[in-house]
């Protein structure tokens, strides 16, 4: 094992021997992995990404055990580039909704296809991905794992030939785990990306399985005889005697998803080792105590479901590993509560909800738009919610495989309130009747461009959820996990609403490239100018009647004035803080020559570094 430092080898001494402690602000930069500090993050849904083996696409007995349960009425791999509320003729067959038969479509993508888009990728100017779960489950969303060492095969190679390896394992123990094909591709995939300089991170969720899960089944065939009695929160077993049945708490009562045990330390011991060597594995592929074949880290899906305990003890193993390993959580809190998952001891970051929540409210919404002052309040807030040098690994994202795409909420942006949870995602159902399907307009879309300069200038690692670089667009789950856009591939117009009705003009799918050379256009800036990654922050323009905001970001000899104007008109403004002098505007590349009065255009941004 390879130690970046004297200190970094003290630091994991002492974890290892179960000293927690709570860090201080003074010296929690040090906990936090450099790397992601630099970070342009690329969220990757995998079944919607890219079918590059079409060989290994699923079958129908491959969906056994995922909602809405329907294995016998006709089925195939739904075609890519199909208009997506538009039921196929094997649809209408079963005589079912949209909503049932969005939830039964698999789109056949697979780990190949991401290898093959790796170098899309890089040309973009990303650097790290975050991959949505790849383990092995009948589901298209994967949370439902059947088991979390292993791929899903219809994501590697052969299938068939892996089911059958897999077959002769002993689940718990694993010094039988075999290596499959789907396992191989997976570190290839780890190869290519660290290849290419790209960094790659996997969804651990460990909250709960499946019910197809390998312990799950185990107990539903042998009641409390099962050896893995105590792996899920069963609450009565089937027992004649008694008149009871078999019960169990599934997470937020979805029965699909059995959640694992916990006491008051977290996960028990038994599912909690078998997470462990799980996470060995993907960590350490070979064993050897080099983690440069292994991930990055890892994503945790709902991590506040799970007691704290369990994740200081899984980070003293992670970081025992690999030190530079990056975990982040969902963690769905209030700005108030984020504090304890980020002192050290647990997570390096979140998914920063709380800056989509503000950057709703602020540069997107209309009516309900909040005032200047209030933005920088609840920045302020947020940014102080964070350990000195920890806010600049958050992932700063707007749209997810749980909410809807920018695209679509600035179509919708009135429509609900956003700093809470519940209501940014349950207003933007694609069941609700009054949010509107339709493409993004060119002025939507310039919207989103402007957040896009916002988002790679504030201190925090900005993260891309595939295709809102070229302009997807969709309500939230199951509309925000559409397949990815691709140029190479023939897509049909969206004809139809959620609602099933006939538009007078289709909307036409394709490749926005405006709005893709836009991101790139950002990523670059982000990437050539290291006060945009790491630099100091500094608030400098908060004007209520005008609508300008404006900070500073400065790194040893670098200085760069980000100004946003989010009025609908231009504004001519003459910023106090910012210095006379020779300025290069980063977007357009044009010299300014600031005499102490500049014109900012409606609803954009400039970025101005001193010369």
């Amino acid at each position: 094992m390879q130690y970046k430092n004297f200190f970094g080898l003290f630091l994991l001494t002492i974890l290892v021997s179960g000293d927690f402690f709570t860090l201080n602000a003074q010296n929690s930069d040090e906990f936090v992995p450099q790397w992601a500090k630099t970070a342009v993050w690329y969220q990757i849904f995998p079944e919607r990404f890219r079918n590059g083996d079409p060989s290994n696409d699923p079958e129908v007995k491959d969906i056994k055990g995922a909602y809405p349960h329907d294995y016998s009425s006709p089925w195939q791999i739904h075609p890519w580039g199909s208009d997506w509320y538009a039921l196929q003729e094997y649809e209408h067959l079963n005589g079912k909704d949209i909503w049932f038969n969005l939830l039964r479509r698999r789109y056949g993508g697979d780990l190949q296809g991401i290898i093959d888009k790796l170098g899309y990728l890089k040309d973009l100017g990303i650097n790290a991905i975050y991959l949505n779960p790849v383990f092995e489950s009948p589901s298209h969303h994967k949370y439902d794992g059947i088991s979390f060492h292993h791929v899903d095969p219809n994501f590697g190679p052969d299938p068939e030939g892996d089911r059958k390896l897999i077959a002769s394992e002993t689940f718990h123990d694993p010094s039988t785990w075999v290596i499959t094909s789907a396992d191989q591709l997976a570190f290839k995939l780890i190869e290519k990306a660290h290849s290419l300089g790209i960094k790659i991170i996997f969804d651990g969720v460990f909250n709960h399985m499946g019910m197809n899960s390998i312990p799950f089944q185990d107990i539903l065939k042998n009641g409390k005889n099962s050896i893995y009695k105590d792996w899920f929160e069963v609450t009565s077993w089937d027992d004649p005697e008694k008149g009871t049945k078999f019960e169990y708490n599934g997470w937020f009562g979805v029965r699909e998803l059995p959640e694992i045990k916990e006491d008051e330390n977290g996960i028990v011991a038994m599912p909690k080792e078998y997470i462990f060597n799980a996470t060995r594995k993907w960590m350490d592929p070979n064993g050897d105590g080099d983690p440069s074949d292994g991930i990055d880290g890892w994503r945790l899906d709902v991590a506040f479901c799970v007691k704290h305990q369990f994740w200081k003890d899984w980070r003293v193993l992670v970081k025992s590993i690999n030190p530079e390993a990056y975990l982040t959580a969902e963690v769905i809190e209030p700005i108030s509560e984020l504090l304890p998952y980020l002192q050290g001891d647990e997570f390096d970051a979140v998914m920063n909800y709380n800056f989509a929540f503000t950057s709703a409210q602020y540069l997107i919404a209309d009516i309900k738009r909040i005032k200047t002052t209030e933005f920088e309040k609840t920045l302020e807030e947020l940014r102080n919610a964070f350990p000195k040098g920890v806010a600049e690994v958050q992932q700063n994202l707007f749209g997810s495989h749980d909410a809807n795409r920018i695209a679509s909420h600035i179509v919708n942006k009135d429509l609900g309130v956003y700093g809470k949870w519940g209501e940014y995602f349950g207003l933007s159902k694609g069941t609700n009747p009054d949010y509107n399907t339709r493409k993004p307009s060119k002025q939507d879309y310039m919207i989103q461009k402007y957040f896009v300069i916002f988002q790679f200038t504030y201190p925090g690692a900005p993260m891309i959820y595939y295709g809102d670089e070229v302009g997807m667009w969709g309500a939230n789950d199951p509309d925000c996990r559409k397949p990815m856009v691709w140029d190479d591939i023939e897509y049909s117009n969206e004809e139809h609403t959620n609602t099933g009705i006939l538009k007078s003009l289709g909307d036409e799918v394709a490749v926005n490239y405006d709005l893709l050379n836009h991101y790139k256009k950002m990523i670059q800036i982000r990437n050539e100018n290291p006060a945009l990654q790491t630099g100091s922050y500094e608030t400098i323009l908060v004007n209520d009647e005008n609508e300008i905001f404006g900070f500073k970001r400065e790194l040893e000899n670098q200085k760069i004035y980000v100004v946003l104007n989010n009025s609908g008109t231009a504004k001519i403004i003459t910023p106090e803080k910012i210095t006379v002098g020779g300025y290069t505007e980063l977007i357009t590349g044009n010299k300014i020559l600031f005499n102490g009065i500049i014109e900012v255009p409606a609803k954009w941004g400039l970025i101005l570094r001193v010369e």
